[in-house]
């Protein structure tokens, strides 16, 4: 149930024709899984906490270096040197303290992925391999867990919202891993903007409005 402070917080997006105080509620009660918390996982994780998702899961295990700062938008300077997973935990409940934030500074791994995907409602695919993009797809097809794909490289980005059941996995879109060079450009504008699309695929899958991006690639 939305408290009264719910309701006042988020009253501009409660207006959206459609989402009303129910979108809101299923927004509130709903358990989001954010795979990385680099470039796109910090736009992902500060809108979709600053639009009320009751529950987020950011998992990482990487610490925050001088180059990650002109893209990884939850850092500041003076968090060089620390874990990605606190930093970005801490940073968040700045933004919202009536959320609960869990971080887990792990790789993402065959080991693990049953355990870490207890439960969840949504993945938010922010990583940056396909190796471990592969092993989060397969547990959310086995799940039928939304997957909500975004990559970048440079000046673009693709973003699709893949519905287990209904829509072509990841691997059906890309068979193979694709060949990598090791250091990729990137500028933060582009992931800011991906990582944007992705969140809003995030809200209008759990309030069920708006036009998904499944079944395309954008």
């Amino acid at each position: 149930m939305l408290t009264q402070r719910d309701k006042k917080r988020y009253l501009r997006q409660m207006i959206i024709p459609g989402w009303e105080e129910a979108g809101q509620e299923r927004i509130k009660n709903s358990r989001v899984f954010i795979a990385g918390a680099g470039g796109l996982g910090s736009a992902v994780s500060i809108y979709l906490s600053a639009a009320g998702v009751g529950y987020l899961k950011i998992v990482d295990k990487d610490i925050i270096e001088i180059s990650n700062l002109n893209r990884q938008i939850l850092y500041i300077e003076e968090d060089i040197g620390r874990a990605k997973a606190e930093s970005a935990r801490q940073r968040l409940n700045d933004i919202n303290k009536d959320i609960t934030i869990e971080v887990v500074g792990e790789e993402i791994g065959e080991e693990n992925i049953i355990e870490l995907l207890s439960d969840m409602d949504v993945i938010v695919d922010c990583m940056d391999n396909f190796t471990a993009r592969f092993i989060l797809n397969k547990r959310a097809i086995e799940q039928g867990i939304a997957f909500i794909h975004g990559g970048v490289w440079g000046l673009g980005g693709v973003v699709t919202t893949i519905i287990p059941g209904k829509t072509p996995c990841l691997k059906c879109i890309f068979p193979e891993v694709p060949p990598s060079s090791g250091l990729f450009p990137v500028l933060g504008t582009t992931v800011g903007v991906i990582g944007s699309i992705q969140a809003t695929e995030t809200l209008k899958y759990i309030t069920k409005r708006g036009d998904l991006l499944s079944n395309r690639l954008l």
